[in-house]
């Protein structure tokens, strides 16, 4: 089953203890988009710029991913540039030159607006209920979001979130947006603006899941190798949202698995810098290292 995903495509600038990459492909959509294409197809809304490289177009394409609603306008593409220090959880922002993307307007083509599956990638929650007035009854809603937006938009956000099935964040904002410094307390009180699982990202400590009364624990992968962390957040709701779309069932267990699949995208997304690891990764990769993470986590019970 098909993705929408609406969000940014960008052009970064990323310095880390690793290493330096200049005006490299990026942006919340992009991310998502490619981790996602390995597992089903994937249609892409977004805007840039007259300056964005066709090299970069052609690389989606490659990934099989429906370039059709990526509008290009006069201007210049939305721009980023960041730095990271050995902690490599967080990001420091240099720059932030929104440029086209400051005037974004999604327009779901026709032929998306049927899309079984919707992700919202991180963009202004008003836009994001826009783009939910443009589609036909999707099976499935998730979205993300960040501090900007919970800072400037609560209330947006909140009624967002009364229309989707999944809610991804990371642990600073669930604290902030909860208002609750505890995991498990920030979570209840996430889900109960209507969400019905809310699963929260936690870097190199792997991610929580929370789905009524359950909740799910599952660690990232131990890498030797970490070259740049921007855009695995993204990477993992791909791989997360890209697998449930797959196998067209999004019950708890199926969650489960799918959140490990996600943690193997943002895995290999930080080997390198913008989208280079993706550019060789295969799907044999990909299972092996679903597998790898399954005899990470086992343990035998209690005779």
């Amino acid at each position: 089953m098909g993705i929408l995903v609406v969000g940014s495509v960008a052009l970064d600038s990323v310095e880390t203890p690793f290493g330096k990459a200049d005006n490299v492909l990026g942006g919340s959509a992009t991310y998502f988009s490619t981790a996602a294409s390995y597992f089903t197809d994937v249609s892409l809304v977004a805007v840039i710029g007259e300056d964005f490289p066709d090299e970069h177009i052609n690389f989606l394409k490659e990934k099989g991913v429906d370039t059709n609603g990526l509008q290009k306008i006069a201007g210049k593409t939305f721009r980023w540039q960041g730095r990271y220090e050995y902690d490599l959880n967080e990001a420091h922002t240099i720059a932030t030159h929104l440029n086209v993307f400051k005037k974004f307007k999604p327009h779901i083509p026709a032929v998306y607006t049927k899309s079984p599956y919707v992700f919202l990638a991180n963009i202004d929650p008003e836009i994001q209920l826009n783009v939910l007035e443009q589609v036909k009854k999707p099976k499935f809603v998730a979205c993300d979001t960040m501090n900007f937006w919970i800072e400037g938009k609560p209330d947006a956000l909140k009624g967002l979130l009364s229309k989707v099935d999944l809610f991804v964040l990371n642990e600073g904002e669930a604290r902030e947006f909860a208002k609750e410094p505890n995991l498990v307390k920030a979570a209840k009180k996430i889900l109960a603006y209507g969400p019905k699982t809310v699963i929260i990202k936690r870097g190199e400590y792997g991610a929580l899941m929370f789905n009524g009364g359950s909740i799910f624990s599952a660690p990232a992968y131990p890498l030797e190798s970490v070259f740049d962390p921007t855009g695995a957040g993204d990477s993992f709701a791909g791989g997360l949202i890209g697998y449930l779309a797959n196998i067209d069932n999004t019950n708890e267990s199926n969650i489960r698995q799918a959140i490990i699949f996600g943690s193997v995208m943002a895995s290999f997304n930080v080997e390198d810098f913008s989208l280079n690891r993706m550019r060789t990764l295969t799907l044999k990769e990909i299972y092996d290292r679903y597998r790898k993470f399954k005899q990470l986590t086992h343990f035998e019970d209690i005779s």
